[in-house]
């Protein structure tokens, strides 16, 4: 992990406006430990985060029983999290108050019992699906990340049957793919237009290999405006950190500051406000991923500065007003033990 020292400049920015973190995970992998205690610590670093969001992420899957059903491990691990968490032991945030978790739409109608079981298994917390469909033929773009989806799984007449059994439900489905293939959401949209799509990591915008120039901005910036034209979608505002976003935070010596994460990001952030508005626009952590830029102190320092043109009633929506409305959270008063 990048050295990171606080100075007077790192104060907190804004520390009372209400934080919905709609995008982390928890996970404990080889060499890489991210379950409650780490993420509390975080919570405690400074910023008033009230409630977050659990996203799918393959961790602590069941290793037998049927294979449509071993994610439902995942959301039996997010059940016993947020009972830990509203414990207060932990802190006073509301951790994993809602939960977006993994299924084979490909399954189609076959689907409905693994969404039954998710449901069940989480204590009523799950809000979404999500569908990883990121694929580009340079296998590379995704080094160190998940297996690429299989391509064109959002064209898909079978994933299609799965995701039609969504709206009933009043799911969400999550939407996680590389800018390329935005063409693909937002047909899906289009043929879906009683499903709520929330677009992860701004659109996945790739700026490695074959995507690296200015040019790559401008063709990210058109697809995305042809998604917003959907109504039923949203954006998520973050997860725009990794290697294969272009901005080589992994090959400095020292972590960049909260301003230059801003600066970076801001083009993209304020791009999409712009044409989704905030009301249809939320900031996510993308955490643990997300620490090659940083701690989660310095990284919501920076999505902060990144809307600092906005009005507070727009930071309200994009902050936590957003994500509370389309993941359904209730926010319960508690005091911290």
């Amino acid at each position: 992990m990048l050295q990171e020292e606080h100075t007077e400049a790192d104060a907190i920015v804004q520390p009372d406006l209400p934080i919905i973190d709609s995008h982390h995970h928890l996970w404990l992998r080889p060499g890489s430990r991210y379950l409650l205690d780490e993420f509390a610590a975080d919570l405690a670093s400074g910023h008033n985060v009230i409630a977050t969001v659990y996203i799918e992420c393959g961790s602590m899957v069941r290793r037998s029983g049927p294979p449509a059903l071993r994610p439902v491990g995942e959301a039996e691990f997010v059940a016993g999290t947020a009972a830990m968490s509203d414990s207060g032991l932990f802190g006073p945030t509301q951790v994993c108050a809602a939960f977006v978790g993994a299924a084979d739409l490909t399954l189609g109608s076959a689907v409905e019992d693994v969404l039954d079981a998710l449901a069940l298994a989480s204590g009523g917390r799950l809000r979404g699906i999500r569908g990883a469909a990121a694929w580009d033929a340079d296998p590379s773009i995704n080094a160190g990340g998940r297996p690429h989806a299989p391509r064109g799984l959002l064209l898909d007449a079978a994933f299609r049957a799965g995701f039609a059994r969504l709206a009933a439900r009043k799911l969400v489905f999550d939407a996680w793919q590389y800018h390329p293939q935005l063409p693909e959401l937002y047909s899906l949209a289009d043929a879906f237009e009683s499903t709520t799509i929330v677009v992860n990591h701004c659109g996945g915008p790739l700026g490695i290999g074959a995507y690296a120039g200015r040019e790559t901005f401008a063709h990210w910036k058109s697809l995305v405006t042809e998604v917003a034209r959907r109504p039923n979608t949203q954006m998520k505002l973050g997860g725009i950190s990794r290697r294969r976003c272009g901005f080589a935070f992994e090959d400095r010596a020292t972590s960049p500051t909260a301003q230059e994460l801003a600066d970076a990001w801001r083009p993209y952030i304020e791009t999409c406000i712009d044409l989704f508005g905030p009301t249809r626009c939320m900031f996510e952590s993308n955490f643990p991923p997300d620490q090659v830029a940083g701690s989660y102190r310095t990284l919501w320092n920076a999505l902060k500065l990144t809307a600092s043109r906005c009005t507070p009633a727009e930071r309200d929506e994009l902050f936590s007003g957003t994500a509370r409305r389309v993941y359904r959270i209730p926010i319960h008063e508690r005091t911290q033990t």
